[in-house]
C-alpha cells in the first residue's frame, strides 16, 4: 500500500528549486488544496498533493489519515508508517531531497505534518490550522523550522490547540514562525504569503 498523489511539475520548466508536499484535512481529498500550486506563486517549485489511506466513512470522495469520531490507533499508526516512506522515496522519484523538501497541511494534514515531519531531516514544516497530540519530545538533535498559522475564531480546531501546539514546540527548541488571523477555519490570502515566503526562505540556502 502506498500513497496516491498529483503533481505539478516546475510551472517554470526549470530545475526544481524544491519540493513542497501539502496533505489535505479530514473528509477532503488531494484535489481540495491542488489550487495552492498556482496561488502559492512558486513557479521553480515541485508540489506534490497526496491522497490519504482510508476512505472518508461517510461517503462522497473524501479521505482521510485517521477515523476523528471512532479513533483506531492502528489506522493512525499505518498512516503514519506510509507518509514516512512515502515522503523518503520522493527524493529518488523527484530527484529533490528532503533538505529541499517543505511538508505542509491543513487541519488533520497539518497534524500529519508534524506527526511525521518532526522525524526526518526536511527544509521545513507548514501546519495550517493544525494540531498536536501530547507526546513526549521526539529524540532527535534537530528538527526542522515550523510555520504554523491559525484562525482565531476557529471553530474546528480550537485557537487554544494552536497556542498549546505553539508553546509545546517552543519547549523542544524548534524554531516557530507563529501567526494567527481574524478567520475560521480556513487558509487565507496571508496565510498563503506567509507559506511562500517560508518556502523561498528555507530552501534557498
Amino acid at each position: 500500500m502506498t500513497l496516491e498523489s498529483i503533481a505539478f511539475p516546475p510551472a517554470s520548466r526549470k530545475p526544481a528549486a524544491g519540493l513542497v508536499v501539502v496533505l489535505h484535512g479530514y473528509g477532503a481529498n488531494c484535489h481540495d488544496l491542488a489550487g495552492m500550486a498556482k496561488f502559492l506563486n512558486l513557479p521553480d517549485y515541485y508540489f506534490l498533493f497526496a491522497d490519504a489511506p482510508y476512505a472518508y466513512p461517510y461517503g462522497g470522495a473524501g479521505r482521510m489519515w485517521y477515523n476523528l469520531e471512532q479513533p483506531n490507533p492502528s489506522e493512525l499508526a499505518d498512516s503514519r508508517q506510509l507518509l514516512l516512506d512515502w515522503l523518503r522515496s520522493l527524493a529518488e522519484t523527484t530527484g529533490i531531497p528532503l533538505e529541499k523538501t517543505i511538508l505542509g497541511g491543513f487541519s488533520q494534514g497539518g497534524f500529519m505534518t508534524l506527526e511525521v515531519g518532526l522525524n526526518l531531516p526536511l527544509a521545513g514544516l507548514v501546519v495550517l490550522s493544525g494540531y498536536l497530540h501530547p507526546q513526549p519530545r521526539p529524540d532527535r538533535p534537530s528538527f526542522p523550522p515550523v510555520l504554523l498559522v491559525h484562525g482565531q475564531q476557529d471553530a474546528v480546531v480550537p485557537l487554544t490547540a494552536a497556542h498549546e501546539t505553539r508553546d509545546t514546540l517552543n519547549s523542544w527548541g524548534l524554531e516557530v514562525d507563529y501567526h494567527e488571523f481574524p478567520m475560521g477555519h480556513e487558509i487565507n490570502t496571508p496565510s498563503l504569503e506567509l507559506m511562500h515566503n517560508f518556502v523561498i526562505m528555507n530552501t534557498q540556502n
